[in-house]
């Protein structure tokens, strides 16, 4: 959903913004993934409990 998508945008500009600051130091720097690990809520997760 837009939330998650959201999210992992987020993350991934955070990786790119320490690895630009990082790069100076050292050309070995990865970013391997950015992937979302676990959803609670919404549709899927609803629970009715009456």
């Amino acid at each position: 959903t837009g939330v998650e998508m959201e999210a992992l945008v987020g993350a991934s500009v955070a990786a790119l913004t320490i690895y630009d600051m990082c790069k100076a130091f050292s050309h070995d720097i990865v970013i391997r993934e950015t992937r979302l690990i676990e959803k609670t809520g919404g549709k899927n997760d609803y629970r009715y409990d009456g």
